[in-house]
């Protein structure tokens, strides 16, 4: 293996990370998640699945044109209509690629697609020589690879690179393979096909067992050259491969691995601050590499081990990954050009100028109240006026909460909906009890909260809260967001975002019965 040979790095966040309950992203959110993606080097973004709605589309489409530096690619079933969709997408991209797919295991096969073996086959050819009619590069996958036939992989593989296929996914969809199992299919799979030379082979892995990142890394020792992962491991289910994980296990082990990936690692922990903002899906603690405590240590013996030499308990520079490495300091005596350049460099970009100066105003009555601004500040401010200034059904005017030791917690609410004003009042077991309650005496909305969650968006007594909500109405999950240094304030607007995302439009049905 030769030193220089690379492990391509291909992000799903915005696809299949997506596919997570209540994770949606915004046409804004999903280029500002792309533009973080770039900065990082990721060499291909899959952007979306283009024909399962409009807005799908549209998404593909933006980052397609947006995006210079990376490849973008649009996932796409092995149908005709599906292909020309992802083409359409595509046409503007700097570099594009069409993912193809089609079930190959026999369960699949037989209740799913209700398609014989040698239909699978036709099927897979058919739609990797449409797809290669309209796009230079080309990625067929497998779907449920992992409980799939070999011999049968084998011939539908090796009939997909004569079609024209240079990039074959083996995807794990439902987590089911052992590192050891899973690494030894890809190898024969290598050794078998006549054809293999060329394609490179990828990797997809679900984490229903825990083990996605270390099936991926099997498969990378046993000659897959593409790993595809989301940041903090986001996707359906149990979610994707980690990429911090598998790309800092890469560089870390490059004695094991001989391999490099051309990530600029220290974007990771602000992509991932980004990625947890705009899903609302905290980062646990102890998570690897982004986690707040991936680089702390309490024990003594260990603290005395890092002050004496640093490499005696940790592996890794907690700069190297972005912790600490971005941190200019906003203050309420900062200019519109010093908060304009901050945005710039964070991959920010605001629709307009009205825009721009609702953000600053936001940015300036934040600062009366906080010291320090940071980068997770902004991030918020700016999440807080998009959804501002985009048509909401539902916005909060004042709220006044009293809370005491004996007294039971009490709200009241005035909301605007549709430019009228509504009051109401309510109590409740807690302050946000009582909000909640208040909100819905007006709006009677007929959901359930499926989850609330609070986090601090940066450390300190001062820090602004953010608030998730997860409201479910007719089998329609969506994640509300709010942010504000009174977390009660904050609850109050995740839970109208909630109900603003509910009202917005009907639910996105994603084509794919299960995901790759």
């Amino acid at each position: 293996m030769s030193a220089t040979e690379k492990l391509i790095i291909f992000d799903t966040t915005l696809r299949d990370g997506e596919q997570s309950p209540g994770a949606s992203m915004t046409q804004e959110e999903k280029l500002r998640i792309a533009k973080a993606l770039e900065r990082m080097q990721v060499d291909v973004i899959e952007a979306g699945f283009a024909i399962a709605s409009q807005g799908d589309f549209e998404s593909v489409k933006a980052v397609a044109e947006s995006i210079k530096d990376s490849r973008v690619c649009s996932l796409a079933r092995a149908v005709d209509a599906d292909i020309d969709r992802a083409g359409e997408a595509l046409k503007n991209a700097t570099a594009g690629r069409i993912h193809t797919f089609i079930a190959t295991s026999p369960i699949h096969m037989e209740f799913k697609l209700r398609m014989s073996p040698d239909q699978v086959v036709e099927q897979a050819v058919k739609a990797v020589t449409r797809a290669r009619n309209l796009c230079d590069d080309v990625e067929f996958s497998c779907e449920d690879a992992g409980r799939s036939e070999i011999d049968f992989l084998c011939r539908v593989i090796e009939a997909a690179i004569d079609a024209g296929a240079r990039t074959i996914n083996i995807p794990d969809t439902v987590g089911y393979a052992m590192p050891q199992q899973y690494g030894d299919t890809i190898r024969q799979l290598i050794e078998r096909i006549p054809n293999s030379d060329k394609a490179i082979f990828s990797v997809h892995c679900h984490n229903d067992l825990g083990l996605a990142v270390a099936n991926s890394l099997a498969a990378v020792t046993c000659g897959a050259r593409q790993v595809e992962c989301t940041i903090n491991g986001l996707g359906e289910r149990a979610g994707n491969a980690s990429l911090e994980e598998i790309v800092m296990a890469v560089k870390t082990r490059a004695d094991f691995f001989n391999i490099e990936t051309g990530i600029n690692t220290r974007e990771i922990v602000p992509a991932s601050r980004l990625v947890s903002s705009i899903t609302g899906f905290p980062v646990q603690p102890n998570k690897a590499i982004v986690g707040a405590n991936a680089f702390a240590h309490e024990s003594g013996i260990h603290q005395d081990g890092v002050i004496k030499h640093r490499e005696t308990y940790e592996i890794m520079k907690a700069e190297d990954v972005g912790w600490n490495a971005n941190r200019m300091v906003l203050g309420k005596h900062s200019g519109r050009n010093a908060f304009r350049g901050r945005l710039d460099e964070l991959g920010i970009s605001l629709k307009s100028e009205q825009e721009l100066n609702d953000a600053f105003q936001r940015f300036k009555d934040l600062a009366d109240k906080k010291h320090e601004i940071f980068d997770e500040d902004i991030q918020a401010l700016v999440s807080d006026t998009q959804k501002a200034t985009e048509n909401e059904l539902y916005s909060l005017v004042s709220l006044s909460v009293c809370s005491q030791t004996g007294e039971v917690p009490n709200a009241t609410i005035v909301l605007n909906i549709g430019n009228e004003e509504q009051r109401s009042q309510s109590e409740g077991a807690g302050p946000v009890d009582a909000t909640f309650k208040a909100i819905e005496r007006i709006v009677s909305s007929g959901t359930s909260l499926e989850l609330y969650n609070v986090s601090a968006i940066t450390s300190g007594t001062d820090s602004q809260g953010e608030v998730t909500v997860r409201l479910e109405k007719g089998g329609r999950i969506v994640n509300g967001h709010g942010s504000d240094i009174d977390i009660v304030a904050a609850s109050a607007k995740a839970y109208l975002n909630a109900l603003n995302l509910l009202s917005a439009e009907t639910q996105k049905a994603h084509p794919q019965t299960s995901g790759v």
